[in-house]
């Protein structure tokens, strides 16, 4: 049990790549709260997690609300009596399109979801990882943040702010004994924004030509991010910190 003990948030864990943390930080021992604003899926998840003899609870929140996620914190901690881990995994794209194409409320939802909740999670979780001596953040960035495509250019904006900014606060925060690292996953097509990032309906056409850049030939898969972030979750990543860990078949080299 690679995670006994320790108290994990994952947002955005009702479906797709946060389901697939979340089951697999619960498979190694950690209490997860699993959040989401999709409360159906978010329960489904809990009750998978129970089912296989893991800990786990829901907790509904917006990640671009400030009340929100102070709420998330201090029920984890009201729970499990600390928080260890924040894992920043919701997250949320335009659709591949040219980028004057894209309406400002699309814009802005996307730097909400995935730039303003790092913030937010910063603001309310430091107080509590510093009161417990110490803790990580893990946030799913994107390998649209490393090598940007055309259409999705804001959405490439904003994960690379999450790069820059999780650097960013490695250095800020390490002092206290709070590690900040990042995960570039490749593409996964079979999660809710699939089509969005292909630009339409996920013709074989499409996948191809997505999956052609791909050196190791396929897609990162909900368990192949969750293996990463368990490594970066755990204590063998004690002096981790900083580091933005490309999960993509090798597309950023």
């Amino acid at each position: 049990m690679r995670l006994k003990d320790k108290s994990i948030i994952v947002t955005g864990a009702g479906g797709g790549i946060g389901e697939g943390i979340a089951k697999r930080l619960a498979a190694e021992g950690a209490a997860v709260i699993v959040n989401d604003v999709n409360l159906a899926g978010g329960e489904r998840v809990v009750a998978d997690i129970l089912a296989a003899g893991g800990q786990a609870s829901f907790v509904a929140a917006d990640v671009t609300q400030s009340a929100d996620v102070k709420a998330l914190v201090t029920t984890t901690v009201q729970r499990h009596g600390k928080l260890d881990v924040f894992v920043n995994n919701a997250g949320w794209t335009h659709k591949n399109q040219p980028a004057l194409d894209v309406p400002e409320d699309e814009f802005d939802r996307c730097y909400a979801v995935n730039v303003k909740s790092i913030y937010l999670s910063t603001v309310h979780a430091v107080p509590e990882f510093r009161r417990n001596g110490g803790g990580a953040f893990i946030n799913i960035a994107s390998t649209a943040g490393v090598r940007p495509r055309p259409g999705l250019t804001w959405y490439n904006g904003s994960k690379g702010a999450v790069i820059t900014t999780s650097k960013s606060l490695a250095a800020e925060l390490g002092p206290d004994n709070i590690r900040v690292n990042c995960i570039n996953p490749v593409m996964n097509p079979f999660t809710g924004l699939g089509a969005s990032f292909a630009g339409g309906e996920l013709t074989e056409e499409r996948l191809a030509k997505f999956r052609s850049t791909i050196p190791l030939g396929r897609f990162s898969t909900p368990d192949d991010v969750g293996n990463a972030v368990l490594y970066l979750a755990s204590d063998e990543a004690a002096f981790i910190s900083g580091v933005c860990l490309e999960v993509d078949g090798a597309r950023c080299v």
